[in-house]
């Protein structure tokens, strides 16, 4: 059984490609909830959604994020009203928040809602969210304010440097009821090539599951998200050199070393692979860069065997 700490574009590709290389019900994704956020009375699950869709081929792979064939009629008229349209939702990805909220009202928990979607959609792995009690990532900006993430992610277009990084509610939160069990049980656990700082560290937040990995570090193997010490989409990079670290792979490593045994970083940076070895980090060189679902399947098979070959 494989357990994948996911977030975002990344992570969703790599588990479609896992999917193919050895099947939906061999995966557990535990999926980031930091970047939840509520629009027009709605909740938005954007990490899991992004997962859900994906595995379900029912993705926008030109924007990563979404429904194909979306259309915009709703956000188009709220324009014409004078509302704000920067964090923009289609009209069938509307039918998605809509049921979630509703259920999410009713008294049923994120993770049992989830579940639902999954089955409605016909997913294969099992998804999580890491929590489900309230979690946000706020991200403080250098000029001194402080934002939620999708302000900084999508108002902002994440232009603007940062000087730090909260997780609210995590002291508080609960590990979502199966999170902590599918972790201390799996035979692999796979850390996705996803922006360390906002969404691999909404998972380490919180309580418990840190205390796991600890315990399993010689069961995680990690893929970086960097390739050529820059992220192929979002801001990971330069968040990671805003908030006073290194953006490469031997980075990476340093951050992961107490918990992950084995980076998997992409032939682009083996220059890389002694300082990955000196942070006491196994170090395997592949091509990581998942143009296609096959590319993506061949990397998850790597990562697999990166740990079975320790």
């Amino acid at each position: 059984m494989i357990v994948a700490l996911c977030g975002g574009v990344g992570a969703a590709r790599l588990l479609r490609g896992m999917e193919r290389a050895v099947g939906g019900a061999s995966i557990t994704a535990v999926v980031n909830t930091g970047d939840d956020t509520e629009r027009f009375g709605l909740h938005v699950s954007p990490d899991l959604d992004t997962v859900m869709y994906t595995l379900a081929g029912r993705v926008d792979d030109g924007r990563g994020w979404g429904l194909a064939g979306e259309t915009w009629t709703v956000m188009d008229a709220l324009e014409e009203l004078g509302g704000p349209t920067w964090f923009r939702l289609g009209d069938t990805d509307l039918a998605t928040h809509f049921l979630r909220t509703e259920r999410l009202a009713t008294g049923a928990t994120l993770t049992e809602v989830t579940a639902e979607l999954c089955r409605s959609f016909g997913v294969g792995p099992r998804l999580l969210p890491v929590t489900d009690d309230r979690l946000r990532t706020m991200v403080r900006l250098r000029d001194g304010d402080e934002v939620p993430f999708q302000d900084y992610f999508v108002r902002l277009r994440h232009a603007v440097p940062v000087s730090g990084v909260r997780f609210d509610g995590a002291g508080a939160a609960r590990p979502g009821p199966a999170v902590l069990d599918a972790l201390a049980s799996a035979d692999t656990i796979v850390v996705c090539p996803s922006n360390p700082v906002v969404s691999i560290g909404p998972l380490l937040a919180v309580p418990g599951v840190l205390d796991v990995l600890r315990h399993r570090r010689e069961s995680v193997v990690g893929i970086s998200p960097l390739v050529g010490g820059a992220a192929l989409k979002g801001p990971a990079d330069r968040m990671m050199v805003e908030l006073g670290g290194e953006a490469s792979s031997a980075g990476i490593a340093r951050g992961y070393a107490p918990w992950m045994g084995t980076l998997v970083i992409d032939e682009t940076d083996a220059s890389d692979a002694p300082d990955v070895e000196a942070a006491g980090v196994r170090c395997h060189v592949a091509p990581t860069v998942m143009t296609t679902v096959d590319a993506a399947a061949r990397l998850s098979e790597t990562a697999l065997a990166a740990v079975g070959s320790r």
